[in-house]
């Protein structure tokens, strides 16, 4: 059985993911009753829309009687959305499902200490007033201090940004080599979108402000500029700052998948195919953010390819350290063998071929809705540049990954 993208769409804010649902059907004209599943994937779970999945679809018009369900695998949630979408239809279970991501960055949920919280959940199955008052009496002001998010590992207690020093540090890549690759993604980026290559984005209307049109944090800006920025994390002598780091944002996408004899039978033609995907883990402290380096060989190894084989490579750019450490562990024969149980490497991806709209760094990055803009970018990419495969992977907290490889539509031999 074969699996196609057969459209992608991403929103400028993570508020208007029923509208991005709204706006997939709006522009493919698929009838909502049509559509089987819905799968989305979040990262930051806000407690009144657990299933947000459902919530948007409710909200979009979907039938009450379509099922929607949540998954979550940080930065990669997304990912593991579309190839749920995927089992569920190489299982014969759907024909269409609708798969995408979803973060508000902006309004994450911040929690009272775990004093209050037990405090109020008592205070909530007091029955008499003195019973309330005399646990009111008890509340300290230390019972206040929120308990603030933080993107940190659970098993480590240590920020990624941390993590990101240390990889680029053991990887010997130096400051200068994170900007100017930063420097690189922002300015690729904006090309990308003077040449109406960005256009997959469905306007929002923020509340009290503008509508948003287009990706607005793309800022090109000058290597003496980023130079004067002081390390965000490890201080005072660390490389990683928030010039070669990906920005939080709100985002939402949605990618519209079937097998290709429903989307042919419907009179669609296929963006993309979807042959192979593997995820994979490894050590959460010194290996968090080297993912596509593992994961990369196995996926090719799947697919009975070469990286030479490969047209279109996108990477998630968490930072800018991390990309190019990657880069340097893929190249490396010595951590192949001493790390990867390998007789070789794989080698890097050619830089030409390498995100050339810009990446994470440039575009954001919505936690959740990444993936899926990864993929929509390799599709489009494929098209615009006539190639047949690409390649997409992504690191996440955990010390998990994807990798998945595309082929162009043009291409119709293929099987997952």
């Amino acid at each position: 059985m074969q699996f196609v993208v057969s459209y992608c769409l991403r929103g400028a804010n993570s508020a208007c993911f029923d509208l991005l649902l709204r706006g997939l059907l709006n522009r493919t004209s698929v009838p909502r009753e049509v559509v089987d599943y819905i799968v989305y994937g979040t990262v930051i779970q806000e407690v009144k829309t657990s299933n947000v999945a459902r919530e948007a679809a409710l909200g979009a018009g979907f039938s009450d009687k379509t099922p929607a369900h949540t998954v979550t695998m940080a930065c990669i949630s997304s990912n593991q959305a579309m190839t749920t979408g995927v089992g569920m239809i190489a299982a014969g279970q759907c024909d269409v499902v609708v798969a995408g991501g979803v973060e508000l960055m902006s309004d994450v949920p911040i929690r009272h200490s775990r004093k209050m919280r037990k405090t109020m959940l008592t205070l909530n199955r007091a029955k008499t007033l003195g019973q309330k008052l005399s646990l009111l009496s008890k509340i300290r002001p230390d019972y206040f201090a929120p308990e603030l998010p933080a993107v940190a590992e659970f098993s480590t207690s240590e920020t990624m940004g941390h993590s990101a020093d240390r990889l680029a540090a053991a990887f010997a890549v130096s400051r200068l080599e994170q900007d100017e690759y930063a420097l690189r993604s922002h300015t690729l980026a904006k090309k990308a979108q003077d040449e109406g290559l960005l256009l997959d984005v469905v306007p929002f209307k923020v509340p009290g402000k503008d509508t948003v049109t287009k990706d607005n944090g793309i800022r090109p800006s000058s290597m003496e500029q980023m130079g004067k920025l002081k390390p965000a994390f490890v201080k005072p002598y660390g490389t990683v700052t928030a010039a070669n780091s990906s920005f939080l944002t709100d985002g939402a996408s949605a990618v519209l998948l079937m097998s290709e004899e429903k989307a042919l039978a419907m009179g669609y033609k296929p963006k993309a195919y979807l042959r192979d995907f593997v995820y994979v883990s490894q050590d959460p402290k010194d290996q968090l953010l080297l993912g596509p380096t593992y994961a990369t060989p196995k996926v090719l190894e799947k697919a009975g390819l070469t990286m030479a084989d490969i047209d279109v490579f996108e990477f998630h750019e968490a930072f800018a350290g991390q990309i190019l450490a990657n880069l340097k562990a893929m190249d490396s024969d010595w951590f192949a063998q001493n790390y990867m149980g390998r007789k070789s490497k794989v080698g890097a991806p050619p830089l030409e071929k390498f995100n050339t709209w810009g990446g994470s760094l440039s575009l954001g990055h919505p936690f959740a809705a990444t993936g899926c803009r990864l993929v929509m970018t390799a599709a489009h990419r494929l098209k615009k540049e006539g190639g047949q495969y690409g390649l997409v992977a992504a690191c996440a907290a955990g010390g998990s990954s994807f990798p998945a490889r595309l082929c162009h539509a043009r291409v119709v031999s293929v099987a997952l």
